[in-house]
This record gives structure tokens, C-alpha cells and sequence, in this order.
């Protein structure tokens, strides 16, 4: 995979832009906003989507397929780490010496000269910064932003605002969160993932506190994480806000009610706030802390601050409604390590009353497979009611032999609870002979699973009408 050199200064000036994956959430976010600032701007992307559609509303020129001749007259590339090296555009800008940024680094360009506030951590970003953009919107501060999710309430992943401020997830994936000149950090957690780029737990500690120390004003991390407390016991006490249930907490969730939408209690300076959000999940909430301890720190009255969240909505792929098929109600979840697998059954679980949770599980990368694949059958066997496990989702990952969603499957303590159905057509089936009325059907991997929701839909449907059928037969 092209993984960005952070030594690699940035150009003074960019002129015209071609972005290899440009259908990409994040990537169709930063294109926009070199569009928006008047740069020429091309892309190309492997299938055509609603981001792609989008994009050529606009005005954006997208080709389908990667192909040399796509780069054109462009004088800088913009790549994801989930390009393979032999990628044609790739290779085609190295041949012409045309310069090639990661997608970070374009971002940063983009972000020079204003007041960042950078989102870290190992879950919760995407939800986090769109919390954060959301506030600020209804608070009159109009920041700046890029997410890696559409953010609900704004329509779009990214968009320039008119304010100071200007918000941006980052990614500590491939170490470029380091790239950013960081006034504001918010750190959601830590978690033991990526060691195919740090290769140690504590390598990647020590990249949070270098972000950490880097942020010109302030750092904002949680109480409850044992990564986030290490990384806070090497700052300045006087620099740093924490939020969580931890009795240390500055902003500290008292108490929380996860019946339906979530609701909480925080305590601020001694002073108790309710609160609420249009979205499930007790983890909603712990966003909901970090999101009003950066506001508290940027001036904003605590109240206000709270109230500026009220019916939250969301983001596209956080337990994303996909309707109903039969009455059986359809989500999708990004989630794609074991930590933020709990988190998404655990908002089922939360919403599905009498009914059950049938997970369809999209592994997502070959080598946290490998390395997880007996958390992953641990925490799903625990927290649905069924598992239909499909095959891997590689993304920037050649295949290593023998590692499969079998892998998951196969770490199942109880085979009765899970299913291995590489082939989609078959597992939308078997999703369809278990789900009945009243159960949520979810799927979760920040691959492509979200593809296979129609093929749910259409077998769940033709089911219902099977039941129905023969239920008026025998009456």
C-alpha cells in the first residue's frame, strides 16, 4: 500500500488536482473543498456511487477504473493508503515526476493558517466531529470542516464556513494525524490496532503524545481510557480537559439512559446539565462529553453547549437506519474492531426490544483478521443473537493465504450462532430464513457491506411473502 512520507514538505502553491479513489468519503470531502476554493480538480474511482454523482454535479470530472491516462495535465496527485503501489495513475505520476500527496497532507495544505481542532482516536471520531460541527453550526461559530462520514444536520462530509475555526478528523491509521498544525485536540480513546504500521502498543502511545504535545492551545482526552490517561500524565496538567464517567472527569457523565435515543446527565464544574441526542447508544453519550468539553474550552457556556447537541442525528454508516423489509428493521454500522463492535450491538440491543440482532460481519483487512479473528467471534457471539460471516474485504491488503471469514467463524464457541457465507446471494438467504418481525438485521465493517443491504431487503421480502402465502393457505 502508498503510505504518506511525513518528511515531505508541502508545496507553497498546488495548481490542478487529480485524486486516485476520489469516491471515497474522506476524499470526496477534500475535493470539494479545492474545488470550492477555485482549483482545477479530476478523479477517478473504481465504481460509480452517490459521492461520485455528487462530484459531477459540481462540475468535477470522475472517470470509472484507474487508467494512466486519467492523470491528463494534472500537476499534483492525491492517493489514499488504500492504493496498491502498482496502482497506473500512481505509477504514471512517478514516471512524469508529477508530486503525489496523501490524502492528509492535501488536507493540511487546505488547513494552513486557521485555528484547527483535530479529532483523534481509535473510535468515535467520525460521530465526534460531527457532534462538534453540528454544535458550533447552531452555536453561530460556522467552522470550517472535513469529516470522514456526512455529517446529517450539515448534508455533506465537508464544506467551508466563514468562522476561525476549522475541524477536521484525522487519522492515526498511518501515523498522519502528525501532519496537522493542531490548536485543539480531542483524543476519544486508544486502542490497540494498526500494528501493522507501529508494530507495538507503545509505538502507538507515543504517537499520541506526540500529537498531543503538538496542539498550540489545548487537548481534550478521556478519563476512562487507560491509553488516554498515559498520554495525559505526560502533558502539562494545565493543558489538558478530561471528560467521562471517571469521578476525575472535569466534564463527567453522571449518569446515562440508553432507552431509545440516549439521554444523559453531565456534571461541569460541579454544575448538572441534562441533555439528549436523536441517536442510540451509550457510547453517543461519552462523544457527547469530549464534544462539550471542547466547547466549554473554546468559551462556550456550558449550557449552551449542551443544548447546541440537542437531537443529534448522526452520521451516513453510524448505525445508519436502512429502513424495514417485513418488519425487520435494517441498520449498517461502520465498525470494524472488536471495541466498536460491542458499541453497535450494544445500540441494538438498546432499541430492539422483544426482537433479536442478526450482525452480518464483512472482516475488514487481512491482517487484523489474522490477529482478531478470535475477538471478533467473542464479541459477536456474545452480543447478537446470530452471526452470517462474509469473506474479507482487503481494501489496501494483498491476501495472506489461508486467512479468511472462515477464521471468525471457526473461533465461534457455539457453531449453532454463526454462519460462513462468502457468497452474498447465499448469505442474504440464510439472513432471510432467520430474521422474522420485530429483529434487527445489522451490518458491520467499514468495507463495502453496505452493497449487500438490497440484496437483505429483496430476500427478507420474499420470504415475508412465502410466510404470508402459506399462512393464508392453511387458513
Amino acid at each position: 500500500m502508498i503510505k504518506p512520507d511525513l518528511s515531505q514538505p508541502l508545496p507553497e502553491t498546488l495548481g490542478r488536482l487529480h485524486f486516485v479513489g476520489i469516491g471515497g468519503s474522506g476524499m470526496s470531502g477534500i475535493a470539494r473543498m479545492f474545488h470550492d476554493r477555485g482549483h482545477a480538480v479530476s478523479g477517478s474511482d473504481r465504481a460509480e456511487s452517490a459521492a461520485v454523482d455528487s462530484l459531477r454535479g459540481r462540475g468535477i470530472p470522475v472517470a470509472i477504473g484507474h487508467d494512466a491516462r486519467h492523470v491528463g495535465d494534472a500537476e499534483a496527485l492525491v492517493v489514499t493508503g488504500a492504493l496498491w503501489l502498482d496502482n497506473p495513475e500512481y505509477q504514471e505520476a512517478l514516471r512524469r515526476g508529477i508530486p503525489v500527496l496523501h490524502r492528509a497532507q492535501a488536507l493540511a495544505w487546505l488547513a494552513r493558517g486557521q485555528r484547527l481542532i483535530s479529532v483523534a482516536g481509535a473510535h468515535g471520531k467520525s460521530t465526534s466531529t460531527a457532534m462538534l460541527v453540528t454544535a458550533l453550526r447552531r452555536l453561530g461559530a460556522d467552522p470550517s470542516f472535513v469529516n470522514g462520514a456526512v455529517i446529517h444536520d450539515a448534508g455533506t462530509s465537508a464544506a467551508w464556513g466563514q468562522g476561525e475555526l476549522f475541524v477536521v478528523e484525522v487519522d492515526e491509521s498511518d501515523g498522519s494525524f502528525l501532519l496537522f498544525e493542531t490548536a485543539i485536540g480531542l483524543i476519544t480513546n486508544i486502542d490497540t490496532d494498526h500494528l501493522d504500521h507501529y508494530g507495538s502498543e507503545a509505538a502507538i502511545e507515543d504517537a499520541f503524545v506526540s500529537f498531543a504535545r503538538a496542539c498550540s492551545e489545548s487537548v481534550v482526552l478521556s478519563a476512562d481510557d487507560d491509553g488516554t490517561r498515559r498520554v495525559a500524565a505526560s502533558l502539562p496538567t494545565d493543558a489538558i480537559t478530561t471528560f467521562g464517567e471517571s469521578d476525575a472527569a472535569r466534564v463527567r457523565l453522571v449518569s446515562i439512559s440508553e432507552e431509545g435515543p440516549v439521554s444523559f446527565v453531565l456534571s461541569i464544574d460541579g454544575v448538572e446539565l441534562e441533555g439528549s441526542l436523536a441517536v442510540p447508544g451509550r457510547h453517543n453519550a461519552l462523544n457527547a462529553a469530549g464534544v462539550v468539553a471542547v466547547l466549554v474550552g473554546l468559551g462556550h457556556e456550558a449550557r449552551a453547549a449542551v443544548a447546541a447537541l440537542e437531537g443529534f442525528a448522526g452520521t451516513q454508516r453510524r448505525f445508519e437506519s436502512h429502513g424495514d423489509a417485513a418488519g425487520v428493521r435494517l441498520y449498517d454500522d461502520y465498525a470494524h474492531h472488536p471495541t466498536e463492535v460491542v458499541a453497535a450491538l450494544q445500540t441494538a440491543r438498546s432499541v430492539v426490544g422483544e426482537g433479536r440482532v442478526i450482525a452480518v460481519h464483512q472482516p475488514h483487512l487481512y491482517s487484523r483478521t489474522q490477529a482478531m479473528a478470535g475477538e471478533f467471534a467473542a464479541v459477536y457471539e456474545s452480543g447478537a443473537d446470530h452471526t452470517v460471516v462474509l469473506d474479507v474485504f482487503g481494501a489496501r491488503e494483498d491476501p495472506i493465504p489461508g486467512v479468511t471469514g472462515a477464521l471468525v467463524a471457526d473461533a465461534f464457541d457455539d457453531a449453532a450462532h454463526v454462519d460462513f457465507r462468502p457468497d452474498w446471494d447465499d448469505a442474504a438467504r440464510r439472513v432471510a430464513q432467520l430474521a422474522r418481525p420485530g429483529d434487527i438485521v445489522m451490518t458491520l465493517s467499514c468495507g463495502d457491506v453496505y452493497r449487500i443491504i438490497p440484496q437483505l431487503r429483496a430476500a427478507i421480502e420474499r420470504a415475508g411473502e412465502g410466510s404470508a402465502t402459506s399462512s393464508g393457505a392453511a387458513g
